[in-house]
């Protein structure tokens, strides 16, 4: 499979990454273990988990993916041909019950950070991850920004200083950003570079077919800044394989499970899904595969974070890495975005 620079590290990481955020929810910890040893066997070098999974996030199940995925490092001792990512909450989504409300404060890092450790059964995390801002901006499904008056949150200062601190610990070898906006990734550079702080060498945000809005003003930040995207939701929840066309909702599928997940099933969203997927059997390709192979073929995408609930999806998925699409398709697929722009911010 092939592997790309982890923004300016010497880290070479898998063209797919394997995401684990149905793990202890959808998936046991056996299809856990079995999901990584398929993606392993192919070629994938990159995982990625969070404190938080696994989604929709439970008190119950908090932290389960990360011992899932410990526990398989314990069992195969794989850890040091592996790149493992994780992430520390930010404020809101309900998240209550972890540290009584989490802020990317160092106290809170410092604390998520080591519970993390422990639950993966390592001593160093190679990307640790700001999840989401402690402050107001559009992310989470926003494309508009509307500034909040005297709005109260953790500096940005204090954020990557306490980063720092976990990097020259040895605790953290590189950090990462997620649901960032320019303003925010270029904020984080300056500081690193007046500080001598780490300099973050990813930003991990959704992109796919239905949602491009990273092309407006991250991917020149991307391709400037070497901070390359580990694109997220690169399916739209599975919604771009088509399975829920025809007001079809499968048994077991995650739309269909948690109905709080609407981000991709609007009026727009479907018939935007309908194109692309009635593109993808023209071209006689599964509709998965071209919308993954599409995430993969981005000069500004350094890996593309793949989920799973079943072999058979994951083995469709890891195939996305081999096919290269014509430029007739390409062509094809920017005359569709034309017609179907942000149908999901």
């Amino acid at each position: 499979m092939e592997t790309r620079k982890l923004g300016k590290t010497d880290l070479d990481v898998s063209l797919i990454c394997l995401g684990t955020m149905t793990w202890g929810e959808q998936n046991t910890e056996q299809e856990a273990f079995e999901q990584l040893d398929l993606a392993t066997s192919e070629g994938v070098n990159f995982i990625d988990a969070a404190e938080m999974y696994p989604v929709p996030p439970r008190a119950e199940t908090q932290g389960l993916t990360e011992t899932y995925l410990g526990n398989w490092l314990a069992r195969r001792g794989r850890r040091d041909d592996l790149v493992i990512a994780s992430k520390v909450a930010g404020p809101g989504n309900g998240l209550t019950y972890l540290r009584n409300g989490p802020r990317l404060t160092r106290n809170h890092i410092r604390e998520a950070c080591e519970a993390s450790l422990k639950r993966l059964q390592t001593d160093y995390i190679d990307l640790y991850q700001v999840h989401w801002p402690d402050r107001g901006a559009n992310f989470f499904g926003k494309l508009g920004y509307e500034h909040k008056a005297n709005e109260h949150f953790t500096p940005i200062e204090e954020t990557l200083e306490a980063l720092d601190e976990l990097v020259r610990e040895g605790k953290v070898r590189h950090v990462g950003l997620s649901n960032e906006t320019p303003w925010g990734t270029m904020e984080y550079l300056r500081l690193s570079r007046e500080n001598d702080w780490p300099r973050p060498v990813s930003i991990q945000n959704p992109y796919n077919l239905l949602n491009r809005s990273f092309e407006v003003g991250l991917a020149e930040v991307a391709h400037r800044e070497g901070v390359g995207l580990l694109a997220y939701s690169p399916l739209a929840f599975g919604m771009l394989s088509g399975k829920y066309l025809g007001d079809v909702w499968p048994e077991n599928g995650r739309l269909t499970l948690f109905e709080r997940f609407s981000r991709y099933t609007g009026e727009q969203g479907m018939a935007a899904t309908r194109a692309y997927v009635d593109l993808a059997k023209e071209y006689g390709l599964s509709p998965s595969q071209m919308a993954l192979a599409y995430v993969n073929s981005r000069s500004f995408v350094t890996s593309n974070i793949i989920g799973a609930t079943t072999l058979e999806q994951l083995q469709e998925n890891l195939g996305s890495a081999f096919i290269e699409l014509s430029e007739e398709l390409l062509a094809s697929l920017e005359n569709l975005h034309q017609t179907y722009t942000y149908p999901c911010p």
